[in-house]
Order: structure tokens, then sequence, then C-alpha cells
């Protein structure tokens, strides 16, 4: 070896560390070492450029070559002055290049959100970051990043990433919200303020639900459902999954958009106006898949821990009946209490079903699992008395 360039293999990739510079004086010597690591290794080159701070046009050439060598090659960790290296000379179209990430500290951070694939810290006033709990977590922050970017186009009101952050382990996106609060934040902070909010968030499902989305762009929430039944099929009764099949089947396909986990936790209040975070669950369909979370957020968890609504949210139990309990009301703006049971029915069902699959996904062992699926197979068996239909 020729120079002090490193490199690591690992499923199949050989990657190598770059060198402080390459120029006219070493890109030959590099050269020849990436040569000896590829020809002695199996595996196509990736390249690690956290070292590199300045690559001249006989460095990028080598690059070029590899590429046209192996195809499309990755390079990682790029330094913001090399990336403007290879941006202005159209390298990026070239490689697969990715900016180097800053890392940042949350220790003491308040957590002003939490759900199954992550954690949502306040970094100051004006910025919030929500980090992933795996490490393998990039493509699904790349994937909530494309989603928030569409749905911002398509004209939902939602925070857009501008930083994608290392945390540890872990990885993040990064949020800039002005002087925002939670929905959950505000009925916390003015409990008197409660059902002003109740209907505020109800509007703002409405609004949200008459959205619509370019065909196509979406998972669709049926089949997202769908697959929810098939993973709790064995925690049925007989004849149950076959029932609740035909009832899935029989909502028509739309593409108005779903956010997936419509709680207020995942609404922020920024300059007066309501904007959705935690973009990464959404699909297209009928409201009833939205609905649902509700149901599961403010009644199925506390039902039978009746201080899940204070540690998971913050509020009082009383607080989380009366969400609940208006909510339908609200969103459908009538007072009948006869369609107002017709319609809580329907999304207790879809609820059920999604209440079940988090329980079998993500609560297995835990101490209320026997108790709190035991308690929903008994819900859906008393509410298929009553209906056979999720369409209102």
């Amino acid at each position: 070896m020729k120079t002090d360039i490193s490199y690591t293999i690992k499923e199949g990739i050989i990657n190598i560390a770059l060198p402080h510079r390459i120029d006219t004086n070493n890109a030959a010597d590099v050269e020849d070492d990436i040569t000896e690591i590829t020809s002695a290794n199996e595996g196509k080159p990736a390249f690690d450029a956290r070292d590199l701070t300045y690559i001249s046009s006989a460095g990028l050439r080598i690059l070029l070559r590899t590429a046209k060598k192996y195809g499309k090659t990755d390079i990682s960790n790029v330094q913001p002055a090399v990336y403007d290296i290879f941006e202005t000379t159209g390298f990026t179209e070239i490689l697969s290049v990715s900016k180097a990430m800053r890392e940042i500290d949350i220790t003491g951070c308040e957590v002003i959100g939490q759900g199954f694939f992550g954690t949502v810290y306040r970094i100051d006033d004006e910025t919030i970051v929500k980090v992933y709990s795996s490490p393998d977590s990039l493509d699904m922050i790349r994937n909530e990043q494309r989603l928030a970017r569409a749905a911002l186009i398509a004209g939902v009101s939602t925070a857009i990433s501008y930083d994608t952050v290392r945390i540890g382990d872990s990885y993040g996106s990064v949020f800039e919200l002005l002087r925002a609060k939670t929905f959950n934040e505000i009925i916390i902070e003015k409990p008197d303020e409660t059902d002003a909010m109740i209907r505020r968030y109800a509007a703002f499902m409405k609004s949200t639900h008459e959205i619509e989305m370019p065909e196509g762009l979406l998972g669709s929430g049926k089949e997202k459902f769908m697959g929810y039944l098939s993973d709790i099929a064995s925690l049925l009764p007989d004849g149950m999954e076959e029932k609740l099949r035909l009832m899935l089947d029989e909502v028509p396909e739309q593409n108005t958009l779903l956010h997936g986990d419509f709680q207020m936790k995942n609404i922020m209040l920024t300059d007066g106006e309501p904007m959705l975070i935690d973009m990464d669950t959404l699909s297209a369909g009928h409201p009833i898949f939205d609905l649902q979370s509700v149901y599961v957020t403010y009644f199925a968890y506390g039902e039978d821990d009746e201080n899940n609504s204070m540690s998971f949210l913050g509020i009082p139990s009383e607080t989380s009946a009366m969400i609940w309990d208006r909510f339908i009301g609200y969103y459908f703006d009538t007072e009948d209490e006869d369609l107002i049971s017709k319609i809580r029915d329907k999304v207790r069902i879809a609820g059920c079903i999604r209440f079940l699959f988090l329980q079998k996904t993500f609560s297995q062992g835990d101490a209320l699992y026997d108790t709190r699926v035991k308690h929903t197979i008994e819900h859906l068996e008393d509410l298929l008395t009553r209906t056979d239909s999720l369409l209102y």
C-alpha cells in the first residue's frame, strides 16, 4: 500500500476510506491502492469521504474510472466543500453522493412525541428532531421525507425535514417549527380549552381527508388493513376473520389522504395554524382508516390501564374519555346520538383490527397483552352483532 487508505468489507461492499486530499501529487498512488484493494477482495467498492477535504480533477478521474468499471458508486460522509466540487462538476449525477451527517446530543431534551418507530425531541424553541429507534433507519427517514414533500405539494400543512443527523448509533430527521406546540401540549397546559381543541382536531382531520393525492403516489390504506387482518388471524375466533375481510373488501379505494396515526401529539400548532408531523405512516383511502386512530389512542390503550393516558399522553384518563366521546359528533357535525353511535361502532371495528395488530407486533410478553387481546375480541364479537359494514 502506497498511502494510508484503509477499508472494511460488509455484505459484499468494500468500503474504502479516502485520504485527507487527493490531488496530482498522490492521485496515482491512491488509484494503485484502490486497485490493489478491489483486486484482492470480492465485492463492489464504495467510498467513505469523511476525512476528504479536497479532491482535484485527477482524483475525480479515479472515481469516474471506478464507476465505469463497477457501476454507479456510493460515496458517503462527504464534507460540504467537497460536495460542492462534486455538484459543480456534475459528479453527483455520476456517483451516489451523500453528505456527511452532523451529530447532535439529545441529552436532557424534552420528549414531545413517541411512536413505534421513533421519538420526537424538542432541541430548542425552534427545532425538533425525530430519532428513529432502529440503527438501520436511513431508508425510513428518506421515505418519510419523500412522503412529507409529496403531501406538502398536495396542500397538506406539514413540516419538512431540512437535515438528517446522527444521534449515537441512530439517525434522525430535523425539523424547524417556530413557536410550535402540539395539540396535546396545549390541552395539558390549558385544560379549559380541551373542548375547543377537540373541535379543532376533528375539523383539521376532516379537512385533511378532503385532500386528493395523485393516483399511485401513496400505498392503499385498505390494503394496509387487509395486511393487519392477516397478521391477527390466529387470534380471532372461527369465522371472524372472514366477516371482517368482507367488510374491509367492501370499502372502496380512493385517493384521499390518510395519516395513519392521526392523534393530537402528531399535530403542531404553529403561528395559529395546525400542521401534521410524523408522516411515515401516510397512505390513501377511506377516512374510516384514520378515524380508528382516535379509538386506539384515546380508548383502547387506556381501557385496561387507567394510567396509560397520563404516562403516554400526559393527560388524565377523563380527558382521553372526553376526546373519544365528543370527536365523532364534531367530525360529522351532528348531535344525532343514534347516528353517532352507529358511526362509532364502525370506527371501533377498524380500531380493534389495528389495536390487535399493534398488540401482536409490539406488545407480546407485556403484562396486559392477554387481557387486551381478550377484551378487544369481545368488543368485536359484540360490534359484529350490530353492524356488518364499515361504510357510513
